[in-house]
């Protein structure tokens, strides 16, 4: 498409790209001239630049809208860090927070850091922190002027957790106590904070089932979340609302039984009704369970072309790597001795429990179960020590060094535990490791990408670039004459796929369009895309968290028609006093420059159990 320009100078001109505009289009070689935040023209002619107009070079480069990354848990650090640097120097432009029942919308920050902190493997001090400090709302409408505020790096967009909601109604000792049951009026009041929510522009609901999840802090520590014990009569009060407001539940089912996952994909069909959205977690091929892999492409088409329903898996498009110091692995809380463990916070009563010979004894029977439910392989060969103050140990196998001490594999994972603590670092692989099945999972209608987890279990895992992985995948079968997919499909999935299901005005990159872009160097998608990097975070006290560092891949990420990532730089002031995102509302045209920021109204004190 080309147009004539409506100005002699624009603010932006991206020049000589493949340009990809997210609708699943081939890419033509076109310069885009940006004008008030918003592409104004695509030309297959160059396009005239005055003196005040940036130029970013892309011959030989691909121009395609900023990733949507539809499954973070930046909700913490968004309050301390609004920039998402992490994110947004990997092309992502939008995120979506407030996802597997977690939000910060209702409940009181005690609570809040209750529920986030275990179950992202957070700092609960500097979660704490972040919401006591940064917290001026107490409403959703309050909520959104509160992010708007902030100098936003990428756009924001968010569910209303169903921990969050229920929590707040109900208090957060009777929410996660499987004795109590809310009232008639606290079912309303859930429905009433929903829907006030949804009028504010979130996207959705969040929930979960899955039982492996628990409360962090000293109240009501280990307890499941609040959505676990809601029953299915609750759910479906909350579908009708979805149904009826065409918005998105996010899900998370039981990973024990998986049964839910048909009451999910069955809640979505639309015969003789209107269709619900959801977006279920998660499409993956588990090292643990082989099989698995196979029920994602069926479940997907019996909701969607029988049952006419709207029901889409989430995948993560690259291998599922995960690393931890010493027992702290959220794939501890599968099994009983693991969560036992994970109950105690203060190192030495922890040792004392891992030392103990009866507890030791429970910890190899759960371990050694064959057919109890599982996503963690428990293959200690299948594992890597990275780190250790015993450097002969560093490269080997736990179940390597078992053998040389002769000794029982999880006695001698306990004793290293015991021995070294936290810094007793190790790394496995527990998903998508087989190309050929993650290629068939990503081209498996019902299947979208994203489950970056961006902003959660900093010391165990980053995908921040699982775009660029998931480009590079493309680009090298390619190459090899084994195309996954075209290119455009690829840039569709990751882009304005996202925008069209979630409803938000993102992942999009046509004339008229605000100009969230990201510009793409293939030369650069190289191994890079797979190495390990550490940075000191300075908002959680210094925490180094895993992050990805493939800065030849993006040579430039832009936010409504401003470039703030270029060259492997922010630009001076980013996050700080320099904001280009703001708050997407679903069902909502949000274009051109951010409007002028005005400050949050005053937050009431907000009441630890009142309704919403």
């Amino acid at each position: 498409m080309s147009t004539t320009p409506v100005s002699t100078e624009f603010d932006l001109v991206v020049r000589g790209g493949l340009w990809f505009d997210g609708t699943g289009a081939p890419g033509v070689v076109r310069d885009l001239g940006i004008k008030d935040g918003v592409v104004a023209t695509a030309s297959a002619d160059p396009l005239p630049v005055g003196p005040g107009t940036e130029v970013v070079e892309a011959a030989g480069r691909w121009v395609m809208p900023g990733f949507v990354d539809p499954h973070t848990h930046y909700d913490a650090e968004v309050l301390v860090s609004p920039g998402l640097p992490e994110s947004v120097r990997h092309g992502v432009t939008t995120v979506l927070m407030g996802n597997c029942s977690l939000s910060t919308v209702f409940v009181p920050p005690l609570d809040a850091a209750d529920l986030f902190s275990r179950v992202e493997a957070l700092p609960r001090e500097h979660v704490l922190t972040a919401l006591e400090q940064g917290r001026t709302w107490s409403s959703p409408r309050e909520y959104v002027a509160a992010l708007d505020a902030l100098p936003l790096g990428p756009n924001v967009a968010a569910f209303i957790g169903h921990s969050d909601v229920r929590a707040a109604v109900l208090g957060l000792g009777r929410s996660t106590d499987p004795s109590s049951r809310p009232s008639r009026a606290e079912l309303a009041a859930i429905e009433a904070g929903i829907e006030d929510a949804l009028d504010a522009g979130f996207l959705g609901v969040s929930t979960m089932t899955n039982p492996w999840d628990k409360l962090d802090g000293d109240r009501y520590r280990s307890r499941t979340l609040p959505s676990t014990h809601a029953s299915w009569a609750e759910f479906r009060r909350i579908h009708r609302i979805l149904r009826r407001r065409d918005r998105v539940l996010q899900a998370v089912p039981n990973l024990n039984t998986k049964y839910d996952v048909a009451f999910f994909a069955l809640a979505t069909t639309g015969l003789g009704r209107k269709p619900m959205k959801a977006a279920v977690l998660a499409a993956a091929d588990t090292k643990a369970e082989r099989w698995v892999h196979r029920i994602f492409g069926p479940i997907a088409f019996a909701a969607n072309r029988i049952g006419r329903g709207a029901f889409r898996w989430q995948h993560l498009p690259t291998t599922f790597e995960v690393y931890s110091d010493g027992i702290d692995l959220v794939v501890f809380e599968e099994f009983g001795s693991g969560r036992a463990a994970l109950h105690l916070k203060e190192e030495v009563a922890r040792n004392e429990l891992l030392r103990d010979e009866a507890y030791r004894r429970w910890f190899r029977q759960d371990f050694d179960k064959k057919f109890s439910p599982r996503v963690w392989h428990r293959d200690f060969d299948d594992t890597t020590i990275v780190e250790c103050p015993d450097a002969s140990l560093v490269g080997r196998s736990i179940g390597d060094v078992a053998r040389d001490r002769g000794v029982h594999p999880v006695d001698t994972f306990l004793d290293l535990v015991v021995e070294h603590g936290r810094k007793f670092r190790w790394h496995t692989v527990i998903a998508n490791d087989r190309p050929e099945v993650a290629n068939r999972l990503l081209r498996q209608p019902g299947v979208t990408v994203g489950f970056s987890d961006a902003g959660a279990h900093l010391r165990n895992m980053a995908f921040y670039n699982y775009g660029i992985c998931m480009l590079r995948r493309i680009h090298e079968y390619a190459r090899r004459g084994k195309p996954v997919m075209p290119l455009e499909s690829a840039v569709h999935k990751l882009t304005g796929e996202l925008g069209d299901f979630y409803g938000i005005d993102a992942g999009h990159l046509r004339v008229g369009d605000r100009a969230d872009l990201v510009v793409v160097d293939p030369a650069g998608l190289n191994k890079d895309t797979d190495a390990y990097h550490e940075a000191p975070m300075p908002e959680f006290g210094g925490l180094s968290r895993m992050v990805n560092r493939n800065d030849a891949a993006v040579t430039a990420t832009a936010v409504a028609g401003r470039v703030v990532f270029r060259g492997g730089e922010f630009v001076p002031g980013y996050g700080a006093t320099v904001g280009t995102g703001r708050f997407l509302r679903a069902g909502t045209d949000e274009r051109g420059p951010v409007p002028v920021r005005r400050p949050a109204p005053p937050a009431a004190a907000p009441a630890g159990s009142a309704a919403p």
